[in-house]
């Protein structure tokens, strides 16, 4: 049986990390490791980085999908 597709309801179509920290209740040091290592796509703007909110849903049911201790 299929679970339901997470989707975030932020008003936003761009998070930014603090939104990520915020929703996902971890760190800021935890999200931006996983940007930096291409974890999650996100885009860079100078020293800010962005996650369009699909991609965040899209990222969010993979995992969630994924065998623990895959990632």
């Amino acid at each position: 049986m299929a679970m339901e597709r997470i989707q975030v309801d932020v008003p936003k179509d761009w998070l930014s990390v603090a939104d990520i920290c915020e929703y996902m209740d971890v760190s800021a040091f935890v999200v931006t490791r996983m940007l930096r290592n291409g974890g999650m796509p996100a885009v860079k703007f100078g020293r800010e980085w962005r996650v369009a909110k699909r991609d965040f849903e899209d990222f969010l049911n993979v995992e969630r999908d994924s065998p623990v201790g895959s990632s």
